[in-house]
């Protein structure tokens, strides 16, 4: 037994709980039905996890070009996974009948891809993601299809299509039974699963007018139903994403004391009021080198670096999307190096991270959507207000590489104000000259929570005494146990 992971473990867990426990986080009363409320985990069925062989057709895991088995049921049996962390979302991918893993060369717009498993299978997975508050989204790729697609294989539809340089197939989407067809085989979709959300996927070319149409076939099939794209558009998606995002925040994080002048780049328009879609916040994709190779190629250790980055994405405005593999320092530089197979046999370092995390945030409809104030920036140093009428965050970021200091003035915080420390369990008192010291070591993001000043925290002592408890009890079972073997 790893006897310092555990004392950390329980010293942690401890603090956490009896800070959060003494501290009230507001709930306010707004419309939950936000996408800034959600966080999304990105997943490939096939490279998830393999659960059923039954559905394991001609499947190669040493070909990185071949399906690796992953489906439906192994999803559904690693929930518990994806909860712990906790992401409200999981993006599954294309999940309709295609010659790729990836889903992307797709067949058939009414079947599933039997090799990731059954519409039975599919509707199950989807009702436990429900039962544990999850919401599902699947990608629905308008263009770059499969050449031997079911549609372009019917009589007198010639004109529904055109032939693509890597010999898959373009809709002509300017064809009225063409967008017909489309917005038909979308919305019969989440009628019959139930899905919360539908990514589109390969919009080059497609005019914006008729994505247009198509969102508003899917709100009226469902109202709650979110739409977003990976890729930019004009048209009228629930968030905006920007490709320049990925490669703005690996430039930050990759590295200590790099330049964070961009930070706010990715959603500054929608602070100001410019757009009324939140932002995609990522540090990779499906489709990018993955955010450890960054940080492997600086020589930067990359848990140390994917937490100091999680822990802004999940406290600046919009929504992050992480993709799989990620909790796990995945690597590569280039599809498919980067849709290598999930390792469930790995440390917990980062997942136990984002447990935290977003425990806070998932509580606090403030860190989710209230409003952003950014009080200091300054090569790898950012100090930033999350606040609403209810509450007041104040996040400090300290990608550098040595221990930094920041003072707040009074008339941020207000008098007689305590600032509570949620992971490193500070808790700040305005100074003799009206100040609030912040101190905070390297490569660490902390979260406080501004309160009324308060007196002595008596569930802290309990939950500290509590520790302490916990360690005598476990040397004394380490004793034990050696004596007992001893005696044996």
């Amino acid at each position: 037994m790893n006897v310092a992971k555990w004392i950390s473990t329980a010293v942690a867990s401890a603090l956490l709980a009896s800070t959060i426990g003494t501290t009230t986080i507001a709930h306010a009363e707004e419309n939950t039905h936000q996408i800034e409320n959600e966080s999304i985990y990105d997943v490939l069925v096939d490279r998830f996890f393999n659960k059923s062989v039954e559905n394991d057709y001609n499947i190669n895991a040493k070909d990185p070009k071949a399906f690796h088995g992953g489906d439906f049921a192994g999803i559904d049996t690693k929930i518990e996974h994806i909860k712990s962390m906790g992401f409200t979302m999981i993006s599954l991918g294309s999940v309709f009948s295609s010659t790729t893993y990836d889903g992307s060369a797709v067949v058939d717009y009414s079947k599933v891809e039997r090799h990731f498993g059954t519409s039975k299978e599919l509707k199950s997975l989807i009702k436990n993601l429900h039962k544990n508050d999850i919401k599902s989204m699947v990608d629905f790729p308008i263009n770059n299809v499969s050449k031997d697609h079911a549609w372009a294989l019917e009589e007198n539809h010639n004109d529904w299509y055109t032939v693509a340089n890597n010999h898959r197939i373009n809709w002509n989407t300017n064809n009225p039974d063409v967008q017909q067809a489309l917005i038909d085989a979308a919305t019969n979709f989440i009628a019959k699963y139930k899905v919360d959300g539908i990514r589109l996927t390969q919009l080059e070319n497609v005019d914006t007018a008729f994505i247009n149409k198509m969102i508003k076939a899917l709100k009226q099939q469902d109202k709650e139903l979110y739409v977003i794209s990976n890729e930019p558009s004009d048209a009228d998606f629930d968030i905006d994403y920007n490709p320049q995002t990925i490669g703005t925040y690996q430039s930050i994080f990759k590295n200590v004391d790099e330049d964070s002048s961009k930070v706010e780049e990715p959603y500054k328009p929608f602070v100001n009021g410019e757009t009324n879609k939140p932002t995609a916040l990522m540090i990779d994709d499906l489709n990018s080198a993955r955010f450890t190779h960054a940080a492997a190629e600086e020589n930067m250790f990359p848990p140390t670096r994917i937490k100091v980055a999680l822990g802004a994405l999940m406290t600046m405005p919009g929504v992050p999307i992480v993709t799989y593999g990620t909790e796990i320092a995945q690597n590569g530089v280039k599809p498919t190096e980067t849709h290598a197979a999930m390792d469930f046999r790995t440390k917990e370092d980062i997942m136990d991270y984002l447990e935290d995390l977003q425990s806070v945030r998932n509580k606090s409809q403030t860190l989710r959507t209230g409003k952003f104030k950014l009080l200091e920036n300054k090569n790898g140093l950012m100090v930033y207000e999350r606040y609403s009428n209810d509450e007041k965050w104040i996040v400090m970021v300290n990608n550098t590489d040595k221990t930094k200091r920041y003072q707040l003035d009074s008339s941020v915080i207000g008098q007689n104000k305590e600032l509570r420390g949620l992971f490193e369990s500070d808790i700040v008192h305005q100074s003799d000259n009206g100040k609030y010291n912040l101190v905070l070591e390297r490569e660490l993001v902390e979260l406080y929570q501004v309160t009324d000043k308060k007196g002595i925290n008596i569930p802290y002592m309990i939950a500290l005494g509590l520790v302490y408890v916990l360690f005598i009890a476990f040397i004394v079972a380490i004793l034990r146990r050696g004596r007992n073997r001893k005696n044996a």
